[in-house]
């Protein structure tokens, strides 16, 4: 009995509690009533404008960047790199889309583009601007944008920065095709500074983890040329 009336007065206390704080609860949005008018409405307006802004502004431009990426993509497969780069006085090239369309995912694919038209116009400072613009996460993309910072660096007689980038690239995402190849690029430049363990660390890593890669046919070769290298 005495366990019964137990519960029962702490199941009072408990509705007491629940009861005082609705109605400070209350109290609280009385006296604050505008304040929250405010804040709700500031909340929907930014919902409002999101959706807006991606419906009547991204979309729209999205769809317009794509059709400019399509002319200066096939000028850049026909190697015609100038206008793929400026355009041909109809349509943009990659800087402009960059310029006009920074927002969409066309327009920061326009600064890998522009990156790689201008590594191979061998203007090696201006292709690493572009390609550390880029910022997509796509798979295959987002690697080789890597490596080809790592490229331009190597052309700019950056052995360090080039062998950094390349072991970046290898490390973004661990697949059979890229991995070992940007891991061979890395171990390569290695060599070229002299640096025998860690060219033969990434080796060993191709050899290990890509047994069945391009790149693993020949790995033990460069592991047996770079040990001999190590041990004199």
């Amino acid at each position: 009995m005495a366990k019964k009336k137990e519960k029962e007065v702490k199941g009072d206390q408990r509705l007491e509690n629940i009861e005082e704080t609705l109605t400070q609860t209350e109290e609280f949005i009385l006296k604050n009533q505008k304040l929250i008018s405010i804040v709700v409405g500031v909340i929907v307006v930014i919902i409002l404008g999101y959706f807006g802004y991606q419906r009547y502004y991204l979309e729209p431009k999205t769809a317009e960047a794509l059709e400019q990426m399509y002319v200066a993509q096939r000028y850049f497969e026909a190697d015609s790199l100038d206008k793929a780069l400026y355009g041909d006085g109809n349509a943009l090239g990659f800087i402009d889309i960059v310029d006009e369309f920074s927002m969409t995912k066309p327009g920061d694919l326009a600064n890998y583009y522009a990156g790689i038209s201008f590594l191979k116009k061998k203007d090696f400072d201006l292709a690493i601007d572009y390609l550390e613009d880029f910022k997509g996460d796509d798979h295959f993309v987002a690697p080789m944008a890597t490596a080809a910072i790592g490229d331009a660096y190597l052309e700019l007689g950056d052995m360090s920065k080039a062998s950094a980038y390349y072991l970046e690239a290898a490390n973004q995402n661990n697949n059979d095709l890229t991995t070992p190849l940007f891991l061979l690029k890395a171990g390569q430049t290695y060599e070229l500074l002299g640096d025998y363990g860690e060219a033969i660390h990434v080796y060993m890593r191709i050899k290990d983890d890509y047994p069945t890669s391009n790149e693993a046919r020949t790995i033990e070769k460069n592991i047996g040329r770079v040990t001999t290298l190590k041990e004199k």
